[in-house]
């Protein structure tokens, strides 16, 4: 199951179910995909077929929405339940 969080574009924000407990989301686009971790701040954690620059954008667009992306992990998740 990868819930998805949002779409921006031809990118998909979303999570794998049952991957690992540290929060992050996936993006998949039509040249690649990328992970980047939520916590303790918002860091690139590995990409394939991105470029420097498509990179530093989707990580602008999960710092601005890092809080949308919690609550959707944390729902998901069932966090605090």
């Amino acid at each position: 199951m990868s819930p998805t969080v949002f779409r921006d574009g031809p990118y998909r924000f979303f999570f794998f179910s049952r991957e690992e407990p540290r929060k992050h989301v996936h993006v998949l686009g039509p040249d690649g995909e990328a992970k980047f971790w939520l916590e303790p701040a918002v860091q690139l954690a590995v990409s394939k077929g991105l470029s420097a620059q498509t990179l530093r954008d989707l990580e602008s667009t999960v710092i601005e929405r890092k809080e949308e992306i919690s609550r959707a992990w944390d729902q998901h998740f069932r966090v605090g339940d």
